[in-house]
Parts: structure tokens; sequence; C-alpha cells
């Protein structure tokens, strides 16, 4: 399984978006400061995914939701989450 993610800082009031096979394993990294990206934001917390048979699908919804279209698919799907997409 390949899964596309959101996670949410309330500390930098800042979502992030990703993909991975192991979302559990993913989470830790995020929180445990090994990631440059989100040390800052520690904690974060998972308010989104998406699970995919296919990595090449994965890829495809993660760069989609990274685009313009898809941060605005974000603020329809997560209305009460505040936040801007890093």
């Amino acid at each position: 399984m390949y899964y596309v993610y959101i996670i949410y800082s309330e500390k930098l009031d800042k979502k992030y978006i990703g993909y991975s096979t192991d979302l559990k394993q993913r989470m830790s990294y995020h929180n445990s400061k090994r990631s440059p990206f989100t040390a800052r934001g520690i904690p974060w917390k998972l308010i989104y995914y998406e699970a995919f048979l296919s990595e090449e699908d994965a890829k495809r919804e993660e760069l989609f939701l990274k685009s313009g279209k898809g941060r605005e698919r974000i603020k329809f799907l997560l209305q009460n989450i505040p936040g801007e997409v890093a």
C-alpha cells in the first residue's frame, strides 16, 4: 500500500503533504526531528490520508495536492483545519 498524507503543525499553523509506504513509521519520523522540513513544527498531527495500490498513483496524487487545484481541494475537504499547505 502507498499512502498520501497531510499532517498539520499547530505550532507553525502549517500543513505538510507527503507519501509513504509505512504511514505509522513516517509519522514517527516527522515527529522525531530527523526530517529537516518538519523538525521545527513538532508535534505534527495526521489530519488526512488516502491509500493507493499503485506507487505511481500515489505520487501523482501527492503532486496534485501540492498544485493550485489540489490546494483548493484540500481547503474544501478540510474546512475545519487551519493553516497553509507547506
